[in-house]
């Protein structure tokens, strides 16, 4: 509890909140002067605010030579730590593993029905998201659908970057945040297969039958989940 009035205290002043977003979707370690840049503020101002985001393992920094002589940098990037507020307090970490646990006790036909379960959570993230925007068209555009796909994956705590290429037959993308990744880091092949799943619903959903190649893996060292659809012409 503690820790938890810690963290509301930190992200109770708007700037300071809004910096912390900004560091969520840069994937990339930020330095005090991109953040008085980007918000119009002195840098001992930025520097007050990430050392208060630091203060509570919000965000983690190192120092690094820029090569260029002078001051060495010091570089600010996503603590990770997970962060979760709930009042009254749930673990819903602990749920996700009772769950998983139970379902891989009843063996290959547990794991079906969780990779079915995934996709089918996947499919109705897709279906939140068009009905929030009834007023589309039936035939949505490839950027509407993609847009779509963004928007529910970025809502779902994925953090994505999407581009595809200029025939629109194939879409390259990355996940730099697991929603599943302290459950995973104990399951990694069948959380990760429902992940993919999960992925492969959402997509299906808008686009039709696709093929969907994984090229990265978070838990194999890499920075980031990275995949390509393949769609169906």
């Amino acid at each position: 509890m503690e820790q938890t009035l810690k963290i509301t205290s930190v992200l109770s002043d708007p700037t300071r909140y809004y910096i912390y977003q900004y560091i969520t979707k840069r994937h990339k370690d930020v330095t005090v002067q991109e953040i008085a840049d980007n918000f119009d503020i002195h840098p001992n101002v930025a520097r007050l605010h990430l050392s208060k985001l630091e203060d509570v393992n919000m965000l983690i920094s190192e120092t690094k030579k820029t090569g260029k002589g002078g001051r060495p940098s010091r570089l600010y990037r996503l603590s990770d730590e997970v962060i979760q507020l709930h009042f009254p307090f749930r673990d819903y970490q602990l749920l996700s593993k009772i769950a998983m646990t139970t379902m891989m006790s009843l063996g290959e036909a547990g794991k079906t029905a969780l990779y079915l379960t995934g996709k089918r959570f996947g499919e109705e993230l897709i279906e939140q998201e068009v009905s929030r925007h009834s007023h589309m068209s039936a035939e949505m555009t490839f950027e509407h659908k993609l847009n779509s796909i963004k928007n529910a994956a970025t809502l779902a705590g994925f953090y994505p970057e999407f581009e595809p290429n200029s025939e629109k037959t194939k879409i390259y993308f990355q996940i730099f945040n697991c929603p599943f990744k302290e459950v995973a880091m104990e399951h990694t092949e069948t959380v990760c297969n429902m992940h993919y799943e999960f992925l492969r619903g959402m997509f299906e959903s808008l686009f039709g039958e696709i093929e969907l190649i994984e090229k990265e893996n978070m838990f194999t060292g890499c920075d980031s989940c990275s995949y390509q659809a393949v769609i169906a012409q």
